[in-house]
Parts: C-alpha cells; structure tokens; sequence
C-alpha cells in the first residue's frame, strides 16, 4: 500500500496534523519510535496555552500562537479534553518593569490578543491572586491564557484520528528513507512503508529525519526543563504567575493544573543528550527558590514529584514549518514553545503546503471531528455510580486509591482507539499513579490488568516501552536457575 501521507512522530504535533488531516479523502498513517504516543516532549509540557505576546514579531511562532490559542475553545468541544481559561500574570517586582509589560501589552492588543490588561492596583492584584508575593508592584494579566492537559490533549487528537481512518503505528523507529520516483520508502526497525508525501514532526529527532533526505540546514538543541510537582490541593491557585522573560526563557512559573495540583519550573539547561531526562539537586534548589519569588508559601513539603522534560530547540530559535527542496517533504521542526498553543495553526499550516504540492483535499462525507469524552469515576453522580457498578463491578474496584481510579477505567484506557499498552501509557490517559503514593500502591494492580487485557505475561509489561521492564521472572525460578544445579521441581 502507498499511503497519501505519512508523519513522522506522534507527539501533540504530529498527532494535531493527522487529526486534521484525517478530514480528508486521504490514506494517512503514523510512525512513532515510542510505545506510546505522546511520549516525548509533549509528555513533560506545561500544559500552559499562552496568550501569544511573549515571542518577538519576527517570529512565525507569536502569530501561530495567537491563532491557535482562538482554536481551543472549538476544539475542546469537539475533541473533550481537559480545558480552561484561568488567566495568567506577568509579575512585575521593580518599577522599571511597567514599562516594559507596557509595550507588551501594546503590541499584543494590536496583533489580535483580546482583553490585555496591564493592572497597577496591587489591592486588586492580590484580590485576583492572594498567594502572590507582597512585592508585586504590577502585572500584564492575559485573560485568553488557559491550562490544558498536553498529554490528555494528545490522546484525544490520535484517537479521533484514528476513528476517522489514519493507521498509527508505535515502535516504529525511522532508521532510513529513499526518495524516488516521486515516492518515499520509509524504513523502520519492523518493516518499510510507502508515501507520496513526508511530514517530518519527529521532535527533538527532526534534524536526523531531515538529513536522511540530505536536508542538513537546521539543527535542534535539546533544552532540559526541569519541575516540581505539589500534591493535590496543597496549594490552591487562581493565575498562571510568570516573572519577567529573560531571553532565553519565560523563566520559572507557578502554576496550577487541571487535576487539583500546583508545579513550578521549567528551568532551562542545554544539554547534548536527546535522552537525558535526569533531575539535579541543584535544579531543584533553583526551581524552588525561583517559584518562592512569586508564591513565597510554596508548601515544600508537599512536594511529590520533580521530573524533567526536553524541549526541542531549533537554532533559529522559531518554528520551522516549510515546503522543503525535496518534492512531497515537508518539515515541521523546533516547535519549542508556544508550540501547544500553536499546536491546531501548525497543523492548518501544513494543509496549506499539501494544498501547494497538489495533494486533492476532498472532505469526506463520514468525517466525524467528535471524540466522545471518557467516562470518569469522578465525573458520576451516586445515582449514575450506583447504576454503573450494577452494570459492570469493576466500576466499584478502587485501583489507585489517592486518585479514585476504578479497574473499569483502566480497560476503557487500555481499549481506546491507540489505546494504552505500558504502565505510563494507563498513568497519563486517566491519572493511576499521579497522586501521592506516586503508583507505590496501585502499579501492581495496573501491571496486572495490562497483563490480562494484553494477553501478555507480567514479565512483558514495561513503564513505557522497551528495557524498561518492572518484573523480570518469579522470583523462586530465578534463585533456582542462578544456583548451579538448580531445578524448578518442587
């Protein structure tokens, strides 16, 4: 089979682009290296959708950004992922920084971002946000700024996708592609497909796809970011509170999430490794004391978690989105920041240079843009829950008790459209080892439900992909093959 198009990577972008695309008439499929979807970058995002006036003007990336922020109000009624509009504050601590939140405000009420505020009144401000710091002496509000769950996002794009016809296939690995003809042969580690149109969205491994096809005019630098994450209600929020942008970065940020809890960070560090995931003691110390400078009562010992994500960096600093010289290639590289917000204006850029290459882009008639929302133990009222354990129990077996995670919402994870076939797979499509105990209690039980719903031995579950495997054998056949002349009889 020739597929139409193939896209390389199954990040938030490469998954927005498939959605969007899997409108048309089109054979699409997907490859992505990872078990899972959504397991790069995107996984360790912010979650945070930017008003759009932090980037500089030359850049692609501001306007994507205002734009894309317009489209998620449309899109979380279509796509049921978790969304809201809280509001953010850019902090201002010295006077000398009005000025400059001033010709922010300016500049992004003129480039079509609504209701910028700049507010002085400090008894006003701390009305808003009573945690902040007594130092502020002015914020830039942006009402338009939101929280979105990236990866929850993520899963919802790829499963609509999928229910519209494109084909998704993980564990895929891209390790060579021909061009020829007119045609792609693209190789991975399990076998080779074919195409007639190439979009590269491989993340921090873009530069590598690209000079496969003799494309070396870029290069991404990975950015490590690190945060820390405080548990559930420990600290309770109403803004996304920023400092004041440094050049290289938005700086450290307190934030809430979603789901009940409260993070700081990222940092920003520039490493060499594209896999270096790794948490420091002196990042932790940098987060923390850069998240006490606009919430002084940050509650440390809440703290649960710190974690670290990369950010794709690409040496102009701006997304790179273009027609390249090779016929039906299509680069979609150093989507960096805003690029979650960016994310729904990316994918219509690239319907744009399909249309330039000539691709047909007839709508189907059985185009369905609605991903029906998944159904949550949280969401239920007693009388709805009561109906839902008579019909299946397994809605009343508590999995993971700090988040409330029945059994039967782990199968509907597992049995979803690319649905979840590791440990960190169950974690990030419906929370069973977010909350405090951080999985101490409930990974067996996922470990055991994956094992039976995937018809695979426990041995063969991993946290998220290949050489990451939990459990290695049972313990008494493994003393017994390690002592010469051992037996497994009884």
């Amino acid at each position: 089979m020739i597929y139409d198009v193939i896209i390389i990577g199954s990040g938030v972008t490469g998954c927005s682009i498939a959605r969007t695309l899997s409108k048309y008439d089109l054979n699409i499929c997907v490859l992505e290296k990872e078990a899972e979807i959504a397991s790069g970058t995107t996984k360790a995002n912010s979650g945070v959708i930017h008003a759009g006036y932090a980037a500089a003007r030359e850049y692609t990336k501001r306007y994507l950004c205002i734009k894309g922020n317009k489209m998620y109000t449309q899109a979380a009624k279509e796509l049921n992922f978790p969304f809201e509009r809280i509001g953010s504050f850019v902090v201002a601590q010295e006077d000398d920084q009005i000025k400059e939140l001033e010709e922010e405000r300016k500049k992004g009420i003129e480039d079509g971002i609504p209701d910028l505020e700049l507010i002085l009144d400090k008894k006003r401000i701390k009305e808003m946000e009573p945690l902040l710091t007594d130092k502020v002496v002015g914020v830039l509000h942006a009402p338009s700024a939101g929280l979105a769950s990236p990866y929850e996002l993520t899963f919802a794009l790829a499963e609509n996708a999928a229910m519209n016809g494109v084909k998704f296939f993980r564990n895929h690995e891209v390790v060579k592609i021909k061009h020829q003809d007119y045609k792609f042969t693209v190789r991975t580690h399990k076998g080779e497909f074919q195409t007639k149109n190439l979009i590269n969205a491989a993340g921090l491994y873009a530069a590598r796809i690209s000079r496969m096809l003799g494309l070396d005019y870029f290069s991404i630098m990975p950015r490590k970011g690190e945060y820390v994450l405080f548990d559930r209600n420990a600290i309770q929020l109403n803004k996304i509170l920023f400092p004041m942008a440094t050049k290289i970065s938005k700086g450290i940020l307190v934030c809430p999430t979603l789901h009940g809890n409260t993070f700081a960070g990222p940092n920003a560090q520039n490493i060499n490794d594209p896999e270096d995931i790794s948490t420091t003691t002196a990042g932790l110390k940098e987060i923390l004391d850069g998240g006490r400078l606009l919430v002084p009562s940050l509650p440390l010992r809440s703290s649960i978690r710190n974690f670290a994500g990369l950010r794709a960096v690409p040496d102009s600093y701006d997304f790179i989105i273009d027609n390249t010289d090779v016929y039906g290639f299509i680069n979609v590289a150093g989507i960096l920041s805003p690029g979650l917000t960016a994310t729904f204006a990316i994918a219509e850029k690239v319907v744009e240079f399909l249309e330039l290459l000539g691709v047909q882009l007839n709508i189907k008639d059985n185009y369905n843009p609605i991903r029906p929302k998944p159904e949550r133990f949280k969401d239920f009222t007693k009388e709805e829950l009561d109906k839902k354990i008579q019909e299946d129990p397994r809605w009343g077996r508590i999995i993971c008790r700090c988040e409330t995670i029945p059994e039967k919402e782990i199968i509907n994870a597992i049995k979803a459209p690319v649905g979840a076939n590791t440990i960190d797979g169950v974690k990030f499509r419906c929370r069973p080892g977010m909350g405090r105990c951080q999985g101490g209690f409930c990974r067996p039980r996922v470990i055991e439900i994956l094992s039976r719903e995937l018809n695979k031995p426990f041995e063969e579950i991993t946290k998220r992909g290949e050489d990451t495997n939990i459990l290695m054998g049972r313990t008494k056949d493994i003393a017994l093959n390690e002592i010469p002349g051992g037996s497994n009889e009884e």
